[in-house]
């Protein structure tokens, strides 16, 4: 896998660091060196991974939000610049994923899996923006392979992933003659709790889940971290507008 740029004197902001693809990229980063501020609903989860930074070394800022009140999002990148003073880096990792069949899908859900999803990552963005030009930062966006198939009992989460995938690219484009880089990572499934929430799905239809098992298995959570710490980080100053499928293959065909 790719090896991220020296971090040290660097910032990166993660969200859905309790736990997960999140915890995993967030210790990737410390590993290069970089201080972390740490975003999640999860506050014990967040203490666990700041304690897991800290003893490599790094800084750990925590926040423990919930990204579903996206009015929180400015408040929370200013905050990490006001503890480090900069931002290099802004990882959007955090996910809200309700396997539901869509009829049954509440008002609720759909409005947690939209903010999450797609409203709380752009208004990182927009915040980050301003620090992340200054600092010839990047932004990462983790999508899902769900952004490039159709995938029975997921049409929210679908849309909120190939919305996340697009916005990555408009990005892209409307920054493509200032120093800043935008860019995605689309994982396969991953053994992560978020993943698990689909074998409490009710009654489904087992020929349809079957056209989404990963012929060649699961993705490993560490192999998606290593490349969204790397393209968080200056030695991947040639992608800019990318969205990097691991996924086992199975949006091949």
């Amino acid at each position: 896998m790719p090896t991220p740029s020296d971090m040290h004197d660097k910032v990166a902001l993660v969200t859905g660091a309790a736990a997960g693809l999140g915890r995993a990229t967030a210790l990737e980063l410390a590993r290069a060196g970089a201080s972390l501020s740490l975003l999640d609903i999860n506050a014990q989860g967040l203490e666990e991974t700041a304690a897991m930074v800290r003893e490599l070394g790094a800084r750990a800022q925590v926040q423990a939000i919930d990204l579903s009140e996206t009015a929180q999002c400015a408040p929370a990148v200013a905050a990490a610049v006001e503890a480090y003073g900069r931002l290099d880096a802004l990882c959007n990792v955090a996910a809200v994923f309700i396997p539901r069949h869509s009829a049954a899908m509440t008002d609720d859900e759909l409005d947690t899996t939209l903010a999450v999803n797609l409203a709380a990552p752009f208004k990182l963005i927009r915040a980050a923006i301003p620090h992340l030009l200054e600092t010839h930062g990047a932004v990462v966006n983790v999508t899902s392979c769900a952004a490039f198939m159709g995938q029975a009992y997921l049409a929210a989460y679908s849309a909120t992933k190939a919305g996340l995938t697009h916005m990555t690219k408009s990005l892209a484009m409307e920054y493509m003659h200032q120093p800043i880089r935008f860019n995605a990572v689309a994982p396969g499934g991953m053994m992560t709790a978020l993943a698990m929430g689909l074998t409490k799905l009710e009654d489904p239809d087992p020929s349809l889940l079957g056209r989404i098992a990963p012929l060649r298995g699961l993705v490993e959570v560490e192999d998606v971290a290593q490349m969204v710490a790397f393209l968080a980080t200056d030695a991947a100053r040639g992608y800019h507008g990318a969205c990097i499928n691991i996924d086992n293959g199975i949006t091949a065909g």
